[in-house]
């Protein structure tokens, strides 16, 4: 076609009508798209306190310098539960992801192991055609057990078992329905889930670190957001998972309502498998990078599972005697996973009056408060009363009967105070408590001896911790639970319940004096209690295991060098026995050829045993003055990698233990294995191996390198 040399006006201005059309569908680069985040991160309270305020900060991100990594979302999984509850999110997270590419972000999906699946596919291509980073980091092709800010943590929960919760009988179904189909029973997946679009035209595959890291740096892309399975494995250990994109200089987020754990409730902290997500997220957030929720890319609300029947129990504590900033976690810990899930506030130990992250208390089923004598900003007291003004259960221990009210003072400018709160949230009446010295005796109220509310508890008479709190008369619509009594003095209320005016259920106990933690009634009484404030039914196993059965039933953490009579604080003091010990350490290429790998055992007196990811080791020699020293052969290696060592230590009296420092010896090079390990009683030679390899069982707290 020949186009004249004049344009009449009509051209023109269908011309404009097009330019205009296109700058509209076509954003420029000065019109990037911006992806207004909310991070949720935590930080200690106070140096080496071991409690974290849990807050959150407002960035903006620029779409375009912003990658969105999906970490093996397989096809099929081994664990059929695990295949369950990655259909439940996927389609949404299919939706985040059509959301982050209309925005213009980079989407890599990276399904390790099956790159074979895609060698066609334009987004395998389009990865591979991406030139190598003009500067790769070290190691960013390698599995990361553990970066530098993670190396005081300890890890909240055993892996070791691969994490599988399927019922036996299921997972055996599971099992020969996948080979069957034809596929490797431990190891099924073949490809990326279906659900999970790959666009052909914008998106890349690859499951290599290298390529990874090329993409971002080609399209100078500075963040990046994870998302995927399985949390505690592969989305913080793949060579493009969490550890290394933090230690690298990324913006690194997961994604914390899109992804997974693989955590068995049957293994330590036997709590339920969402619960166990909850931990491995608050270790994230807490030394690895922040996180985020899929409603800031989609609106509505976060993704949680339909099976999560758990209510938010939200724990406060700012009180500076009775040390419950750490009794209370470890109560929680111990007994309420099951059924609750628990967020923690800590008062600021710098400033009395400040108690940051209250505003938790808005997404809260219940609440749990132990505070003494605090006065709030009016939005923090806000957040208080607008829970408990909802109608929601609320429970108190100790000083939570005078938590918001000052002795004999008002509040300073700009903050207020709640002298009522005993009276209108628990029914109670704190006129102070009798002497320290006077020890105090609890019972059961006799008129509840059939009441739920005592399912499990004994009946027997038990010692009080602390003082004892005089709180008679309680408010009407009290029913009291126990009582409390001194030489000298009237009986008191220790435990009670009470329907508030609004309608909501209110438990308090005058207990939470750190020795009532270690006292089983008490501890069954404060859990009971807790249960009847949010209208659940009693569990029956509201008791406290002895510390040394603790060492019985599960793997716990020892100090090494040390006696275990010594890093036991006296539990296993008088125990003559066997003892296992295990530790994950990451052996270096050039260690496993130049020079013969010797593990050296200095105990003399003990007999000692020793095995790498399940293989037993040759006794080289022995010594009663440089103990006990074993062949590692290089076939029993995985090489750059993490490798489990396990350490059967027979002790006939005495002290027992690793009481001097392992060594790994490789010619001129040694590496000292002081620090934790893994420690139990008992003897299974089961223990010298976990089911899969050390860098998915192993947890980051026993973990040794060069």
């Amino acid at each position: 076609m020949i186009l004249s040399r004049r344009w009449s006006p009509s051209i023109t201005h269908l011309f404009v009508a097009v330019l205009i059309c296109f700058v509209m569908i076509v954003p420029s680069a000065a019109d990037d798209s911006k992806l207004p985040l909310k991070l949720t991160y935590q930080v200690e309270s106070g140096p080496g306190t071991g409690h974290f305020h849990r807050l959150v900060r407002d960035q903006e991100w620029s779409a375009a310098e912003t990658a969105v990594i999906v970490c093996d979302v397989w096809d099929l999984h081994h664990c059929l539960n695990a295949v369950r509850r990655l259909e439940q999110f996927a389609p949404r997270l299919d939706r985040v992801l059509s959301a982050a590419r209309e925005k213009g972000a980079t989407i890599i999906h990276s399904p390790s192991d099956c790159m074979p699946a895609y060698e066609q596919h334009p987004a395998r291509k389009r990865a591979l055609a991406v030139p190598p980073a003009a500067s790769l980091p070290a190691d960013i092709g390698a599995w990361c057990s553990r970066i530098p800010s993670e190396e005081k943590a300890t890890y909240p929960i055993d892996q070791s078992d691969g994490g599988e919760d399927d019922d036996p009988a299921e997972h055996a179904e599971w099992a020969a329905k996948l080979k069957a189909m034809g596929r490797n029973p431990g190891s099924p997946w073949k490809s990326q889930a279906k659900q999970i679009t790959i666009d052909a035209e914008h998106d890349y595959i690859t499951d290599r670190g290298e390529e990874v890291w090329s993409i971002l740096e080609q399209r100078g892309i500075k963040n990046v957001i994870l998302t995927g399975v399985h949390t505690n494995m592969c989305v913080l250990g793949r060579p493009f998972g969490l550890r290394q994109m933090a230690r690298n200089g990324k913006n690194v987020v997961l994604m914390r309502d899109m992804t997974d754990t693989m955590y068995n409730p049957a293994r330590w902290p036997y709590v339920s498998h969402f619960t166990g997500t909850d931990l491995i997220v608050a270790h994230v957030e807490r030394y690895v990078c922040p996180t985020i929720t899929s409603d800031q890319l989609l609106g509505g609300k976060p993704f949680r599972s339909p099976d999560d029947k758990r209510l938010h129990l939200v724990i406060v504590m700012a009180e500076d005697e009775y040390e419950t900033n750490r009794t209370l976690p470890e109560f929680a810990l111990q007994h309420l996973g099951h059924d609750f899930r628990v967020s923690y506030v800590f008062g600021n130990p710098n400033d009395r009056n400040d108690i940051p992250g209250l505003e938790v208390l808005d997404d809260a089923d219940v609440a749990l408060f132990s505070i003494r004598r605090r006065v709030l900003k009016p939005e923090a007291m806000a957040s208080v009363r607008r829970f408990i003004e909802a109608g929601k259960p609320v429970v108190g221990i100790r000083t939570a009967s005078h938590a918001f009210s000052l002795r004999n003072t008002t509040p300073p400018d700009g903050f207020v105070d709640w002298p009522e709160f005993d009276a209108q949230v628990f029914g109670g009446n704190y006129q102070g408590h009798h002497g320290n010295n006077l020890k105090g005796t609890g019972s059961i109220h006799p008129a509840l001896e059939n009441d739920a509310i005592l399912n499990g508890l004994a009946r027997d008479p038990f010692p009080l911790g602390g003082s004892l709190y005089q709180t008679s008369p309680l408010a009407e619509k009290t029913t009291m639970v126990a009582s409390g009594k001194v030489d000298g003095h009237p009986a008191e209320p220790i435990a009670w319940t009470f329907t508030r005016a609004d309608g909501g259920r209110s438990f308090y106990s005058s207990l939470g004096h750190k020795a009532d933690f270690e006292e089983p009634s008490c501890t069954a009484l404060l859990v009971n209690g807790l249960y009847w404030a949010a209208g659940l039914p009693p569990r029956d196993d509201a008791t406290v295991a002895s510390r040394r059965a603790e060492f019985e039933q599960q793997w716990a953490l020892l100090p090494v060098p040390a006696s275990w009579e010594t890093a036991s604080a006296g539990a296993l003091k008088n125990y003559d026995g066997i003892g296992w010990y295990r530790c994950v350490v990451r052996i270096p290429q050039p260690w496993v050829h130049q020079g013969g790998l010797v593990l050296a055992i200095p105990n003399g007196d003990d007999r000692i045993d020793a095995w790498v990811n399940g293989h037993a080791l040759y006794r080289l020699d022995r010594s009663p003055r440089t103990g006990q020293r074993f062949v590692i052969e290089p076939a029993m290696i995985y090489a750059d990698d993490a490798n489990l060592i396990a350490v059967r230590v027979s002790d006939p009296g005495g002290p027992g233990g690793l009481r001097q420092t392992p060594r790994l010896h490789s010619g001129d090079k040694q590496l000292e294995l002081a620090g934790r390990w893994q420690f139990r009683i008992g003897d299974d030679v089961a223990w010298s191996n976990i089911p899969l390899p050390a860098k998915f069982g192993g947890s980051t707290d026993i973990f040794f390198e060069p």
